[in-house]
């Protein structure tokens, strides 16, 4: 059969570092950070006092107080992202057949901050068991995608992806082959995370995952920098809407980029560290290069997963170089983690809207707070510290989890 083609034709955000799509767009473009202290709870007790929360956000411009009890922080971050993608691309209120039209979301952690509210609730009630009737349809993690459907009425696909860090990038993939297999015509993809809670940062943190330079949040996520000490646990989300080529044209849509390939890939090796020579994201770039029926030399950009920790800043860098040789040298490459933190769940989303925007502006966002070269690390083009205007035709963005789960998007100029 012949694969229909497909197009980016809306994009929502919440983010660190600005609260809708335009805003992200220009705090990455000047180079931002979205960290600081946390101030979502008392962190005193624990060894890593920084995030990279949300800013002036109050749900509450969103959703009256009856939906709020019914609403986990992550759904509420990805139906404020969706209803501004949704607007974006002009479907708020146009009349499209909506049993073709579908959600897939993803999230890594969904209503983790319901999950330890009851539980601590239960704890502090002499553990009688008086449970929140709401509290099962705010914690499991399909929900999202579920509440979307609802409130537009698509009846299309509609499930969520779980593959940690790499969740939303994942189901980018997903909603990308449903419409060239013709199984939709629009799809509502993307991912949320609302983390930034005592058992989120207390378990990354012994974990040894997160950067603890309590005294210099704003310059705490250093990816590919020699003194990076883990990374800094973000919140929010992003929405991209997917749309079969014609049924956008047929309706005069706005068309940001084509999305035309995605790997997939599992490293095979451990439960949290990536491959040391990054075998499973080469094959995951290979996959999506040669699914769009381009040449390795054609890639522009590559976004990385970059998180600012000791191994992965490593790995990805060796893959880059394992697989594209002499021209990785010769690519724009970033980590907009740098800015943002790392967002988890919805990571792979939020920076594959920042790779289309990438392509569509000619600005490489810059990957900020380097400071000193590390010698492991191949001295590729990172965009250190200032953004770079470049022609960026065919991009690469890639996300990586834990359990060894790579994905790696391809956008293509339209």
């Amino acid at each position: 059969m012949e694969l229909k083609r497909v197009v980016v034709t809306g994009l929502g955000a919440l983010t660190p570092i600005g609260n809708n799509v335009s805003e992200l767009w220009k705090g990455l473009t000047a180079g931002v950070s979205g960290a600081g202290p946390i101030t979502h709870f008392d962190a005193e007790k624990f060894k890593c006092r920084i995030a990279a929360e949300l800013k002036g956000f109050d749900p509450l411009n969103h959703f009256d107080k009856k939906e709020m009890r019914l609403l986990d922080g992550y759904t509420v971050y990805g139906l404020v992202t969706v209803d501004e993608a949704m607007r974006d691309a002009g479907l708020a209120d146009e009349n499209i057949d909506k049993a073709r039209a579908g959600v897939v979301w993803g999230s890594g952690m969904g209503g983790v901050t319901s999950l330890q509210d009851e539980i601590i609730e239960y704890a502090n009630n002499g553990r009688t068991p008086r449970f929140s009737p709401y509290w099962v349809p705010k914690v499991i993690t399909d929900i999202c995608a579920g509440q979307i459907a609802i409130r537009y009425g698509l009846r299309g696909p509609n499930y969520c992806t779980v593959a940690a860090c790499a969740s939303s990038a994942a189901a980018i993939s997903d909603a990308f082959n449903l419409i060239r297999l013709g199984k939709a015509d629009v799809m509502v993809v993307g991912g949320s995370e609302c983390a930034v809670t005592e058992v989120g940062i207390g378990g990354f943190g012994n974990m040894r995952a997160l950067s603890t330079r309590n005294d210099d949040p704003w310059t705490a996520s250093r990816p590919f920098d020699l003194d990076r000490d883990g990374f800094v646990l973000g919140e929010g989300a992003g929405t991209l809407i997917l749309e079969e080529l014609d049924h956008a044209l047929a309706r005069g849509a706005k068309i940001y980029a084509e999305v035309t390939g995605a790997g997939l890939s599992a490293d095979a090796y451990h439960i949290t560290a990536s491959h040391p020579e990054g075998l499973g994201v080469i094959d995951a770039m290979r996959q999506a290069v040669v699914e769009s029926g381009m040449q390795l030399t054609d890639v522009d950009h590559i976004n990385t997963h970059g998180t600012s920790t000791p191994i992965g800043d490593v790995s990805e860098p060796k893959a880059i170089v394992g697989l594209f040789g002499d021209h990785a040298f010769k690519m724009a490459i970033n980590s907009t983690k740098s800015m943002t933190g790392h967002l988890l769940g919805a990571a792979g989303a939020v920076e594959a809207i920042a790779t289309i925007l990438t392509i569509k502006n000619g600005i490489v966002p810059p990957t900020i707070n380097h400071f000193n070269d590390d010698p492991q690390i191949p001295a590729l083009d990172f965009t250190f510290n200032q953004a770079k205007e470049r022609e960026v035709s065919f991009a690469l963005s890639n996300a990586f989890g834990f359990g060894g789960h790579n994905v790696c998007l391809a956008f293509r100029k339209y």
